[in-house]
């Protein structure tokens, strides 16, 4: 079966998407089979990410490894058993369409909390959670005491990835492999970084997940969208001299990817 990731928290902002793409893609690149559902029904980042990309190959007459796209199917009220809910029909549809024919299978959720994302993150084999490196983004994982930041309790999307987990563990599936990517990270040293890696240390302990770097806040994640581009596509469009910020972000790709540990995947980029 293939193995599923999901991308999500319940925030936007945090990077889901830019996440979602570099990892599909590397894992594409890697000669693996990968396919991608965007749940995020409304903004669709992902989607036009892609979209993007087959565009520019297209004009440029490029052959970048580009992931297996799948929307959610239509289904009919009247092809539904009594009770079954319309969009756990089309979640399902799409991931055993893709089952067959990937080694993995990425879900990007959307930046909120939906009948569709709650039940992907219950699919998950792992789970990444981007995280601005903010107090305002760590209310997602828990409650905090404002003065002292000692960890109050959990909160809403941690309660509804604890659902998932004894979900997975009544259906007898493996537990999910929750980790937490620091994402968007100033390049500043400051008080503010101390204090979230301290937390976050901790709540770790607490929930269950584990920590991996994520990318530091860059302009060239801006600038690769529009032509749905990713740090690794760069010599493929002729780019033979790398400025600091490109190195330092490639090598930032590799350590996710390595720190994700996915199944069977060897980091040769």
């Amino acid at each position: 079966m293939a193995h599923i990731i999901v991308v999500g928290n319940e925030k936007g902002g945090a990077g889901k998407s830019t996440v979602s793409m570099h990892v599909a893609t590397a894992l594409a690149r890697l000669k693996h089979r990968v396919g991608v559902i965007d749940l995020d029904l409304r903004q669709k980042t992902l989607t036009r990410y892609l979209e993007n990309r087959l565009l520019y190959m297209q004009k440029h007459a490029l052959d970048l490894p580009v992931p297996e796209f799948r929307d959610l199917p239509d289904v009919e009220k009247r092809e539904l058993a009594a009770g079954e809910n319309i969009y756990d029909r089309r979640l399902s549809m799409a991931v055993s369409g893709l089952e067959p024919i990937c080694d993995f299978i990425l879900i990007d959720c959307p930046g909120s909390h939906t009948r569709l994302s709650q039940v992907a993150h219950s699919l998950a084999d792992t789970l990444i959670t981007p995280l601005n490196d903010s107090f305002l983004d760590f209310d997602l994982l828990a409650q905090t005491d404002g003065e002292t930041h000692e960890i109050l309790g959990p909160s809403v999307y941690s309660e509804m990835v604890w659902s998932a987990r004894q979900l997975r563990a009544q259906a007898g599936l493996t537990p999910i492999d929750w980790v937490v990517v620091r994402n968007r990270v100033g390049p500043q040293r400051m008080v503010n970084k101390e204090l979230m890696i301290a937390s976050l240390n901790k709540l770790a302990r607490r929930l269950g997940f584990r920590i991996a770097p994520g990318f530091t806040e860059r302009v060239t994640f801006r600038e690769l969208f529009p032509r749905g581009l990713t740090l690794l596509d760069l010599r493929d469009i002729g780019v033979k001299q790398f400025n600091i910020s490109m190195v330092a972000a490639r090598q930032e790709l590799r350590d996710l990817m390595t720190e994700l540990k996915l199944p069977g995947v060897s980091i040769d980029f």
